[in-house]
Formats: C-alpha cells, sequence, structure tokens
C-alpha cells in the first residue's frame, strides 16, 4: 500500500535508485497503490551513465511494499522495503533493465509480469 508522493526504491538494473510516484494507474482517481500495480513516477536519483536519468518520467511496477498482504490462502507476505521495476509500455510489460535485485511477490506473475518473474532471484 503505497500512496502518492511516496519515495520508492528501484529493484533494477536501469540506472535509478529512487523515484517518487506521482500517479496511481488504474481506473478513477486512485490514490494507493499495492503490489503490482501500474504507477507513473518520477525519477529524483539516479546513476550518471545509466539509462534512466534524473527528472525523467517513467512507468514501474510495484514488486516489494512494506505493508502486509493477504493472500487467498489466509498467509501474509510483507517485505523490508518498497521498491518497483521500471517497465518500458503497458501493453508490452518488459523491464527496461536486465537484471531485477532481490525478491518479488508472485502476485505479479499472476498479473501478467512473467519476464520480471523469470528475471528476478526469488518469486515469494
Amino acid at each position: 500500500m503505497i500512496q502518492l508522493r511516496s519515495y520508492v526504491n528501484v529493484a533494477d538494473n536501469s540506472g535509478a535508485q529512487k523515484l517518487s510516484i506521482i500517479q496511481v494507474m488504474g481506473k478513477g482517481n486512485k490514490k494507493i497503490a499495492y503490489l503490482g500495480d501500474i504507477v507513473n513516477c518520477v525519477v529524483k536519483k539516479a546513476d550518471a551513465n545509466g539509462m534512466v536519468k534524473a527528472h525523467e518520467k517513467v512507468k514501474a511496477v510495484i514488486v516489494r511494499t512494506r505493508k502486509e498482504k493477504r493472500r487467498n490462502d489466509g498467509s501474509y507476505i510483507r517485505f523490508d522495503d518498497n521498491a518497483v521495476v521500471i517497465i518500458d509500455t503497458l501493453a508490452d510489460k518488459n523491464p527496461r533493465g536486465t537484471r531485477i535485485f532481490g525478491p518479488i511477490a508472485r502476485e505479479l506473475k499472476d498479473r501478467g509480469f512473467s519476464k520480471i518473474a523469470s528475471m528476478a532471484e526469488e518469486v515469494i
């Protein structure tokens, strides 16, 4: 559960380090995003020689949240940080980076982000 203007970490090697969420994509005027939601972000901090530059608008998918998420089997999943992966377009859902760092939630694979799930170190 991440709201607007939240700062999130980047879990790929696209060159960005910190992002600020400016819009939650979806139906209506959503203000809160959950695991697997696509968000518009502004790059606040980036590497000098990365693919993504500072102050650039990007689309990203949320892969980890500190707020726990209840699954259908009754278990809960929770992570240590809020993290996103930068994607190309809404239609492709392909990551811009070539590596994904850290674990990601299984819910991403269910939402059609199978490329991100296959590149991740661990799917929980």
